[in-house]
């Protein structure tokens, strides 16, 4: 079902990344302080709120989840098993004729509503339908400026991930990327589910361990066999691929965690329902909750793959190594 509108306008914005592990060694944390900001820069989109869409709500069975026990903090509730698939999605799409934000081409004079007075006009290569492709550089100046790898491509949506060059044939069992936010709600409502909230999300990947930083346990990321989907090498320069991946993998390529859930670490960083909040006084939140970290995660950029790790994007932006997996409590 398509929107009324999706916007945007390409402005700054902050991703930020960083662990909440009291267990985090002195080393582990001058790391994540300088690595706190993961994807700074880049733009975001602009769109109308949910209250748009009109997705008639489905009745989720379980097929394809697994129970998750109470914990101190959640009730028992089903996740999936893994990450919403392209052929998962591909069903909701040709099931309500859904639009996604980055399919959806900007209208400059709904936009311009949104804006301050006196804002200029966009250039019209900015007012297209585009979503940020992932792009290795052939050096970098550091790892604060994340536009050296990121980039703005017309045409990029789910079923194009990389652009009009790249489809998904031969891609239904990889995890869907280029959603927003809305479009993952979208989805879930439509199923009967709904995403996790960034409690059940953590509870789920620790799989029953307990004081552990990763889904597998203490077990460093590239020591022993490869456990998920991270990136190996400089990133984001040259990949070693020791996992044998360079970017998105299908979905089960690793061993499950204790709860039998797939890919809770790296592959591609996965929505929650949640606001993201600091816990400190100031303005509202207006970002959300993506947890996981991605095939872009390593210890010099992000590891994101602790179960501790948090990001926030934009709810209307959608990425390259973003996807989403839906819970249910009926």
């Amino acid at each position: 079902m398509q929107r009324v509108s999706l916007l945007f306008f390409a402005i700054p914005f902050i991703i930020a990344c960083n662990s909440t592990d009291k267990k985090t060694s002195a080393l582990d944390q001058a790391a994540t302080d300088s690595i706190a900001s993961c994807s700074d820069g880049l733009p975001k989109r602009y769109g109308v709120g949910l209250d748009s869409l009109r997705i008639a709500r489905g009745k989720a069975g379980h097929e394809g989840m697994v129970q998750i026990p109470a914990g101190k903090s959640t009730a028992t509730f089903w996740m999936d098993v893994h990450e919403v698939t392209n052929a998962q999605f591909r069903k909701f799409v040709e099931a309500t004729g859904y639009v996604t934000t980055a399919e959806s081409k900007p209208d400059w004079e709904e936009l311009k509503a949104q804006m301050p007075a006196g804002t200029p006009k966009p250039h019209d290569s900015l007012l297209v339908a585009a979503s940020l492709v992932f792009h290795s550089p052939r050096q970098v100046n550091g790892l604060s400026d994340p536009g050296q790898w990121w980039r703005w491509t017309k045409g990029a949506s789910w079923k194009h991930p990389q652009g009009p060059i790249n489809d998904i044939k031969d891609k239904d069992d990889y995890p869907v990327v280029q959603v927003s936010w809305d479009d993952c709600v979208a989805y879930a409502q439509w199923a009967g589910k709904r995403l996790p909230t960034e409690a059940e999300w953590e509870f789920a990947s620790r799989g029953g361990l307990e004081n552990k930083p990763f889904p597998w346990g203490d077990e460093p990321i590239e020591s022993g066999k490869p456990k998920a989907n991270t990136w190996q090498g400089n990133f984001p320069v040259s990949n070693t691929k020791w996992d044998g991946f360079y970017g998105l993998a299908a979905v089960k390529q690793f061993k499950p965690n204790g709860y039998g859930l797939y890919d809770m670490a790296g592959n591609v960083w996965e929505w929650c329902s949640d606001w993201y909040t600091t816990g400190l006084q100031g303005s509202a939140p207006s970002e959300k909750v993506i947890r996981g970290g991605s095939f872009m995660c390593n210890d010099s950029y992000c590891q994101g793959y602790k179960v501790t790790s948090r990001m926030k994007s934009s709810r209307d932006t959608g990425l390259e190594n973003t996807g989403f997996r839906c819970v249910s409590t009926n």
